[in-house]
């Protein structure tokens, strides 16, 4: 199994808008939670938000809330998370995480699968 971890652009302006992407297969999309996880140049690894699998449930950090919104196309196997407003702090690199718990893409222990992380830089 293989997660690749896409973006539309790297560097946007303060208040601009960015969609990542988590591409998986049709077993992790019926199975698999995602979460999308950040880190910033010296500060450790921080949750950003997840998705599970059996009602569609969403969970946002207090940081992203009303800013982000992530979401699943199962018909593509595909979760996005759609970044808007957004702010200079937000620069970091983004990976999405799929495990078929919901507390392992929540607090990033023990998942079993990684994307390749993305840089997203906010900067004007």
């Amino acid at each position: 199994l293989m997660f690749s971890c896409r973006r539309w652009g790297g560097l946007v302006q303060p208040g601009g808008s960015l969609r990542l992407s988590c591409a998986g297969s049709p077993y992790t999309s019926r199975y698999y939670a995602i979460g999308w996880f950040r880190q910033a140049p010296g500060k450790e690894r921080e949750w950003v938000s997840c998705i599970n699998t059996k009602d569609g449930g969403t969970s946002y950090a207090d940081s992203v809330k009303g800013r982000f919104t992530i979401a699943r196309d199962n018909a593509k196997s595909t979760v996005y998370l759609q970044m808007n407003s957004l702010k200079p702090e937000d620069t970091a690199i983004y990976y999405c995480a799929a495990d078929r718990d919901i507390v392992a893409v929540t607090t990033g222990d023990g998942v079993d699968y990684w994307g390749k992380g993305t840089q997203v830089t906010v900067s004007s």
